[in-house]
């Protein structure tokens, strides 16, 4: 299969994934079931039939609005799910093989999910960031590339070198400043990208977050010590680039 046609499969892949995906993010911290139950509209509950959820298609020929009630569709579904597609065509395009790219591409569906919630909820639940650390553990017994010691060696020392911070931090402050979800996404992507690869990780996770703080700054925006950050679309930033590219200092 030419390297085109497998960009484009895995660019319709993203986009359904990225239909679940945005339904994921929204149904979850609400606590609701994220595989049974139709779609509805936010604006008037009435159940969406199956050709109102084409991703980005639906959107587009409803001018982002319910038919039925005119509400305004939220932008952020068919932002995830070209989000999504984008991921799946980088995948296609930057992988030596199918298996790579399929593990890849989950890769960043699953950081493009947790990213979502973290920046919306400030939450990184287990329920996503455990099969996180599984399928980059697998990845590392099932890709040429792999190796599981290694991989099992980044998840500790992933979990350990955050949460010791995050406890030095208590301790010295006497106030949380990290949640506990971000510890469990580092020991995911120890496991994905292993041990030699999470000095990158949060040296490009702190580059993205310091650029966000300037960007702010710059922009006439007030910054204080107090603000909240979730750091998790930034560890997510990390951890992809690191996979795709490599630890830095190599």
């Amino acid at each position: 299969m030419s390297p085109l046609l497998l960009a484009l499969m895995f660019a319709g892949f993203g986009l359904v994934f990225g239909s679940f995906i945005g339904l994921v993010s929204l149904r979850l911290p609400q606590e609701r079931g994220v595989i049974f139950g139709r779609s509805r509209c936010g604006g008037c509950d009435r159940p969406l039939p199956p050709q109102r959820m084409i991703p980005v298609v639906s959107y587009l020929l409803a001018r982002g609005k319910c038919r039925d009630c005119g509400a305004t569709i939220p932008l952020r579904y068919p932002l995830i799910e070209l989000a999504c597609a984008g991921v799946g065509a980088w995948a296609a395009l930057s992988q030596p093989d199918l298996v790579s790219v399929a593990f890849t591409a989950l890769l960043g569906w699953q950081l493009i999910l947790l990213a979502v919630v973290d920046a919306e909820h400030f939450w990184l639940p287990d329920a996503l960031t455990v099969p996180l650390l599984i399928t980059g553990l697998i990845a590392a017994t099932v890709l040429a590339t792999g190796s599981l010691l290694h991989s099992v060696i980044g998840a500790v020392a992933g979990f350990m070198s955050l949460w010791l911070l995050a406890l030095a931090y208590r301790r010295l402050r006497h106030r949380e400043g990290m949640g506990g979800g971000d510890p469990i996404l580092l020991a995911a992507g120890g496991a994905w990208v292993a041990w030699i690869g999470l000095p990158s990780v949060l040296l490009w996770a702190s580059v993205s977050a310091l650029s966000l703080v300037i960007a702010r700054m710059v922009t006439g925006r007030a910054v204080s010590g107090q603000d909240r950050l979730p750091f998790g679309p930034f560890l997510a930033i990390g951890i992809w680039l690191t996979w795709l590219f490599g630890p830095l200092a190599l």
